[in-house]
């Protein structure tokens, strides 16, 4: 595939969910649109592929749940894409029993909640800490496909001193401790806090409240929901509609660099040049430097790993009282108390692996089996999806293949001592007998999909407010670049992160009403 013109009115640097998004209302509202991509497919972060030979399981390789992608995008672009609920919240093992989160039985988390810490204190104020996390989520994420508010705004929606200071105040740990009294309750609260944020609970900057804050508002409910045909179901959707809207998508074309005056601007690529009225970048602000030359920030650095499984069971459960299909069809936390994830925290940052790697598992097949095909649903296998906490890029940096094995080992080997069998006796095997395993590092995540230092945020979360005035609609809307007529669309921008489409929709809205302003 090539470019059809010389210029265009917009050019997305990358075709990642957010670029597809911001390509599609772009080019439905009239505007020529170009996409250059990468890869020789579109998706970034956000796809489906069968990474095991012969086994048919479209496992949803790096990102694997959404709740932060508004029904509005959805339903503004027509996309054919639908999530399902999971019932289960969350299985925490503990000894040979564990805390069980049944969003669809107040009385089965209740009796769980006493089984585990011999009192119902902590159930109450789980009660009523997620109710005002709801009520939260509920006034917070309308916000997030409008104009940046102000931070006193934002405050006088949120109307509840008590939980913006919780949030938004007061490092997340001090709540925590405040309202929480068992190891186990207080560390299932924190994991919120830590997906791919490589921080601790009493962090001054507050980077693991903004990451609790983004796991918690989703949807306006803070449910995570399974992707139903994977998640690159979701993506080849907005390609089709960012397609059916007349925007171009040029796959296999690595932008190599862009040059602009303030006035006019072009883009390099590999199959050439081509002119740009705007250019949204669908790449972290740290690749954008890169391409624009200018001197490198502080590269961002990831903290997870990522492991995907096929199983031709679920393994047996050390808690003979919980069903496998109930612990796996949420999220199932595995060395994630809370005094674990301090010590794991403080191993990491001192340069060495965890001696006891955190690390959360769902099973995608119990909630929508359609990712499973041929062979692999008459045989009715399932796909694990583990994603580990607390550890740096900077681990793997002087030899990757063996630091990442010894984490595999490490993580795997937390996982068994909670179960009642080995998990290896439980993988599948491909077609070339070997068992259903891979792993990627955040150094495989640089080196896959082009995020920096394997940040799957591109950069540290941001809270949803601005605290200074906007001086022109890329700055109202949390897209600006630094650069006139350079937006970004992608996870580095306010309100970016997670499979959303947020940062798409916000760039294509500043771009439509800046050029209503001219």
């Amino acid at each position: 595939m090539t470019t059809t013109r010389s210029a265009y009115d917009i050019v997305v640097v990358g075709g990642g969910h957010n670029g597809l998004v911001a390509a599609a209302y772009l080019a439905r509202a009239g505007r020529s649109v170009l996409v250059l991509e990468r890869q020789d497919h579109t998706g970034g972060a956000a796809v489906s592929t069968r990474p095991f030979p012969g086994v048919d399981a479209r496992v949803s390789r790096y990102s694997y749940l959404v709740s932060l992608l508004p029904r509005r995008i959805v339903d503004d672009l027509g996309l054919r894409f639908e999530t399902c609920r999971r019932r289960i919240s969350s299985y925490t093992p503990v000894d040979t029993g564990g805390l069980l989160v049944d969003t669809g039985s107040a009385t089965r988390t209740r009796e769980s909640f006493a089984r585990l810490t011999g009192t119902t204190r902590d159930y109450d104020s789980w009660h009523e800490f997620y109710g005002a996390m709801g009520r939260l989520a509920q006034r917070v994420f309308p916000t997030l496909t409008e104009p940046l508010p102000s931070r006193e705004r934002l405050r006088s929606l949120v109307d509840d001193r008590r939980t913006w200071d919780a949030v938004f105040e007061r490092p997340l740990g001090e709540t925590i401790e405040d309202r929480f009294a068992d190891d186990t309750v207080r560390g299932v609260v924190l994991t919120d806090a830590l997906i791919g944020t490589f921080t601790h609970a009493h962090d001054p900057s507050l980077r693991q409240n903004r990451c609790f804050l983004y796991h918690v508002i989703g949807g306006g409910t803070g449910d995570w929901d399974v992707p139903v045909g994977g998640m690159g179901a979701l993506t080849d959707a907005l390609a089709s509609a960012a397609r059916a809207a007349g925007a171009e998508i040029v796959t296999g074309h690595e932008v190599t660099g862009i040059d602009t005056d303030g006035v006019t601007s072009e883009v390099r690529h590999v199959g050439g040049t081509v002119g740009a009225g705007y250019i949204l970048v669908n790449a972290s602000p740290y690749d954008l430097s890169r391409l624009l030359g200018e001197p490198l920030p502080t590269k961002p650095e990831g903290a997870q790993l990522k492991i995907n499984m096929v199983v031709h069971r679920l393994p047996r459960l050390r808690d003979a009282a919980v069903d496998p299909a109930d612990a796996f069809a949420g999220t199932f936390h595995i060395a994630e108390s809370y005094e674990q994830l301090e010590r794991a925290y403080r191993e990491a940052a001192s340069g060495a692996l965890p001696s006891a790697p955190p690390s959360e598992i769902y099973c995608h097949t119990l909630t929508d089996p359609s990712i499973l095909t041929g062979d692999a649903a008459a045989r009715g296998l399932h796909t694990l999806t583990l994603f580990g906490l607390h550890t740096p890029a900077g681990l793997f940096a002087d030899d990757r293949e063996s630091a990442k094995s010894a984490l595999v080992d490490a993580t795997l080997a937390q996982l068994d001592a909670v179960l009642a069998e080995p998990i290896t006796d439980c993988l599948a095997t491909d077609a070339d007998g070997n068992l259903c395993l891979e792993a990627k590092s955040p150094l495989d995540l640089e080196r896959d999909i082009g995020l920096p230092g394997g940040h799957i945020f591109h950069r540290d979360l941001a809270f949803p407010f601005r605290t200074e005035d906007a001086a022109d609609a890329a700055a109202r809307w949390g897209v600006a670049s630094g650069h006139e007529k350079i937006l970004l669309c992608g996870a580095g921008a306010v309100r970016g992160g997670g499979v959303s489409g947020i940062p798409g929709h916000n760039a294509a809205m500043a771009v439509l009403e800046s050029e209503s302003g001219r």
